[in-house]
């Protein structure tokens, strides 16, 4: 496993981080034992960041990580979760005010059975920029509710995540410095879309960590096809598809290329996260990172995935 620092933060994360979505069951349901192991066999294996939040599972996420922490030496992960964007009995709820979010890091550190959290994330920041006081409500109320936690030991730093690498430049220019110490934007830098690049060094001169998500593009990049559920264009689905033929015909999956590009190429981007609730394919990916890519498929999955590439989609 190889290390980079995040950002200006002093924390060495591993460049495969886990990703506890899956263990809210969001996909599919899981079986919470499987899940448990799971983040045991990730941590075993070099992994050390772990990324969650209340939304995932509508709290169920949460709740199967803090089962698995409690077996597991603090010192061995930096735990990542989020507020500002939640759920009930299946509907979504977004409440960024600093009192919600207050509470919320503390209802949330119950949950995992920790004492402080290493990575706090203002979640999905595009849902703010719909409602009442736009993105400058993160600026004004929900990153200053976080700072006062940081300076209590609550919390040790401050991100913020959303879909559009836009949004995430916006908040940190009009942000104090070193208010927002990392971003997380997911499906930007994969196989189909590498739109996080043009952002880097903008980041970078910031002194901001950077975390991918997502290498499998929310399961565009997959044998199995693409979920009915996913908002991509169909034009996009299709070129996947088409990729991932041609890596089968190569005896190459796809999920390994992809999870080999998202996290091999670009030492600047300090870790990838991807997600399962099973402990195979936990160890799979690992061995899928370790392994040497093949840069010239790379060039040929692009190549048939063409017009398609950066292709955008709407975060729901």
């Amino acid at each position: 496993m190889v290390y980079n620092e995040l950002g200006k933060t002093g924390m060495l994360v591993s460049n495969l981080g886990f990703g506890a979505s899956s263990l809210g069951g969001v996909f599919h349901e899981i079986r919470e034992a499987e899940g448990i192991q799971a983040v045991h066999t990730a941590v075993d294996n070099g992994i050390n960041f772990i990324d969650v939040s209340p939304y995932y599972g509508h709290l169920k996420a949460e709740t199967v990580l803090g089962k698995a922490l409690k077996e597991i030496p603090r010192n061995q992960f930096y735990l990542s979760t989020k507020v500002g964007r939640y759920g009930k009995d299946g509907v979504n709820l977004w409440d960024y005010s600093a009192q919600r979010v207050t509470d919320s890091v503390y209802e949330s550190m119950e949950r995992l059975n920790i004492d402080y959290i290493d990575l706090i994330n203002v979640h999905d920041v595009e849902f703010q920029s719909h409602r009442e006081g736009g993105l400058q409500k993160i600026v004004d109320e929900t990153l200053p509710a976080l700072v006062e936690l940081r300076k209590k030991g609550v919390v040790k730093h401050v991100g913020i995540t959303d879909l559009q690498p836009e949004n995430l430049k916006w908040v940190v220019e009009n942000s104090a410095e070193g208010t927002v110490e990392s971003i997380l934007c997911f499906c930007h830098y994969s196989l189909n879309d590498e739109l996080l690049l043009d952002y880097l060094d903008f980041f970078e001169s910031r002194g901001i960590g950077i975390i991918n998500a997502s290498p499998f593009s929310m399961g565009l990049l997959s044998q199995r096809g693409t979920p009915d559920w996913h908002p991509a264009p169909e034009a996009l689905k299709e070129a996947c598809q088409k990729a991932a033929a041609y890596c089968a015909s190569k005896n190459y999956p796809i999920e390994k290329l992809a999870i080999q590009y998202s996290t091999s190429l670009n030492p600047r981007i300090a870790t990838t996260l991807f997600s399962s609730a099973n402990p195979k394919n936990v160890l799979k990916n690992i061995d899928y990172v370790n392994a040497p890519i093949d840069e010239q498929l790379v060039k040929e999955v692009q190549e048939i995935i063409g017009n398609q590439m950066r292709v955008r989609w709407e975060n729901t």
